[in-house]
């Protein structure tokens, strides 16, 4: 006889399939421990023993050799059966020199946001960001004084621009264009492909010191210093002028309603009558589904909660705040990449644009 209290073969696979959620974080813990130690960069150079490896990293032998038979589960490395290590494609994107590396990513999530991930219901139940209620923090003012995590956070930034930019050029044209600028750009990822792509554009790249000093480099690196100027300042203060173009990607997600209204403000104080306003952002839809796009929205969404106080948007909320601002959006652009380009103009009183 089966026992009445034994659990039901679907009840067990749902609560197997759980589990593995509940237990999700030690890949994350996992892959910044790989990255960190720069397994993936050693591997690479060709199969690996146990023993060169934990020579190379400094670890404990044995310790070592469990985080990568970890890495292989997560198919990032393969275990050859003399005991040795080889470098998968998936796992090369964790090497600090390929092309397309998420390695800073890796580094930011598993070392600086995992600490106030631990304290999400703190912010779920006051509103507030984590920062905010253990240290008082603000915005980004925890990278501001803190060089290497601002610069981990900066590459980590360009590593999903570059993953998205070759999409956000596919969706919208730049080729009318003729002076972009872009507002908290970072290190300059997107501009310089975009100003790659349209040699007649010109571009200025608006952040912070920390972010400008870097991409300074970067530009002239690409060939493009005659074309793209540099600015530090802040976008809660005066912003430059003369563009037929002000581009934000990825910024408004960061900052509360009143904040967002602000930056958008100052947009709108120094564009002209046909210039635009161009926002990269992701867009909550009417209601959660469980697709793996609504997970990585949601993962964003509560993200931003803990770490700067900030949010995803609806469309309706993107079209209140650029109201409140003085804008009228004009278009929304889904891209294959889960971020939406938000197009808008100036609104002046008595018309509608």
């Amino acid at each position: 006889m089966t026992d009445c209290n034994e659990p039901s073969a679907p009840s067990t696979t749902l609560a197997t399939r759980l589990f593995d959620l509940i237990g999700a974080s030690w890949m994350s813990q996992a892959i910044c421990t790989a990255a960190e130690l720069r397994i993936p960069d050693l591997i690479a150079r060709g199969s690996q023993s146990i023993n060169e490896l934990a020579l190379a990293t400094h670890c404990h032998r044995e310790s070592l050799q469990r985080l990568l038979r970890a890495l292989a589960t997560l198919g990032l490395c393969t275990e050859a059966e003399d005991g040795s290590f080889n470098l998968t494609s998936s796992g090369s994107l964790l090497r600090s020199d390929d092309p397309s590396s998420v390695r800073a990513c890796a580094i930011w999530w598993g070392r600086y946001l995992w600490p106030i991930w631990g304290s999400l219901v703190e912010s779920v139940r006051s509103g507030v960001s984590v920062r905010e209620l253990r240290m008082g923090q603000t915005g980004y003012a925890h990278i501001e004084g803190n060089p290497e995590a601002a610069a981990v956070f900066n590459r980590a930034m360009t590593e999903l621009t570059r993953l998205a930019a070759d999409e956000i050029m596919r969706v919208y044209d730049f080729a009318p264009v003729r002076r972009l600028i872009d507002i908290g750009g970072g290190h300059g990822e997107l501009l310089i492909r975009v100003l790659a792509a349209y040699p007649s554009m010109r571009g200025v790249l608006f952040d912070l010191p920390h972010a400008v000093g870097v991409a300074q480099g970067r530009i002239a690196n690409a060939g493009l210093s005659k074309r793209c100027e540099c600015v530090a300042g802040s976008f809660f203060d005066e912003l430059p002028t003369g563009a037929d173009v002000y581009l934000m990607k990825s910024v408004l997600h960061n900052w509360n309603d009143e904040k967002s209204v602000r930056i958008l403000g100052n947009c709108r104080r120094v564009m002209s009558a046909d210039a635009r306003l161009v926002l990269i952002e992701r867009v909550k839809p009417p209601r959660a589904g469980d697709s793996a796009m609504d997970q990585a929205l949601a993962r964003t969404d509560l993200n931003m909660l803990i770490g700067v106080g900030g949010l995803e948007r609806s469309q309706v909320e993107f079209d209140t705040l650029l109201q409140a601002a003085g804008f009228a959006a004009t278009r929304f652009h889904p891209t294959a990449m889960g971020l939406c380009i938000i197009e808008a103009k100036p609104r002046f009183p008595g018309g509608d644009s």
